[in-house]
């Protein structure tokens, strides 16, 4: 399927989203919060893939928000018409609760997702890589929340996320500041796993990471994200319950007999592919 801000691509169970609008620095327009949730949910919902690389093109990851989706259509708000701006509000309310679910929707499929970083990764841009499982960057790589310095608080998912990966004063110094955090210091705070010299070389390293998960048997893999997704939200007591029951109910002997078999006869696994999903249950079932 032909997408405007995405190209797609699946092999070796790897499903590969690349960003692919360079001269407009990849910024997220009307199309991008319509086709990425559509693209992710489209591979975790048929299992077309046991992982998900999210990278870009050009000189940076992404640019942020088209600034164009925050036209008013042409009409000036004079501060006096209450009701026009309680309708503006509500508007604005759901258009960034469709923004949030875009992103949301990476963070609650089943499988892992990993973001490649080259350039800037700018206001929305960090929204999209903290809902990710893991970040790589370029040595040229830098984030910033930009959106307070054009006056505004980052709002589709930036500090819900990024202070459960970064320590809350450096958090409070990029978001008030609204300064580049270059890729070797997003490095040393945790937000960053690791930096590469070169795009290629960090899509090369990347991809090697995602095929090592891909071997790995999906199930097992799926349980991981659920059950830190749900540590990082809840007590430690409560985790430790949840996985109890998690595995009362998912764990898989014939799963586990095949990973060692294989890994004694020095084969690649043979494991059951997670189920398709259904939404909704056709009439009649």
């Amino acid at each position: 399927m032909k997408y405007e801000c995405f190209d797609v691509s699946i092999n070796d169970n790897i499903a590969h989203i690349v960003l692919n609008r360079p001269e407009k620095r990849n910024n997220m327009n009307a199309a991008f919060w319509d086709e990425l949730p559509a693209i992710v949910k489209d591979i975790d919902t048929n299992a077309r893939a046991r992982v998900i690389v999210i990278s870009s093109t050009g000189p940076h990851f992404c640019g942020g928000l088209d600034v164009s989706m925050f036209a008013n259509d042409g009409v000036k708000d004079d501060g006096t018409d209450i009701v026009r701006r309680r309708q503006s509000g509500a508007k604005f309310m759901n258009s960034v609760s469709v923004m949030q679910d875009s992103f949301s929707a990476l963070e609650d499929c089943r499988l892992p997702v990993l973001a490649a970083i080259q350039g800037g990764c700018i206001g929305g841009g960090v929204d999209l890589v903290t809902a990710c499982d893991m970040r790589y960057a370029t040595q040229d790589a830098f984030v910033t929340i930009y959106e307070t310095k054009i006056g505004m608080t980052a709002d589709v998912g930036t500090f819900p996320r990024i202070v459960k990966l970064v320590p809350e004063g450096l958090v409070r110094e990029m978001a008030y500041t609204g300064r580049r955090v270059s890729a070797e210091e997003a490095r040393d705070m945790g937000l960053v796993n690791r930096v590469y010299d070169t795009h290629e070389a960090m899509l090369a390293a990347v991809m090697e990471i995602a095929r090592e998960i891909a071997e790995n048997a999906p199930l097992a893999v799926y349980g991981c994200k659920k059950a830190i997704t749900y540590a990082r939200d809840h007590t430690t007591q409560e985790g430790l319950e949840w996985i109890g029951m998690w595995n009362a109910s998912m764990l898989q002997n014939d799963e586990i007999m095949e990973a060692m078999v294989a890994r004694k006869e020095a084969r690649p696994a043979e494991f059951v592919e997670l189920p398709s999903m259904r939404h909704k249950i056709a009439k009649g079932a």
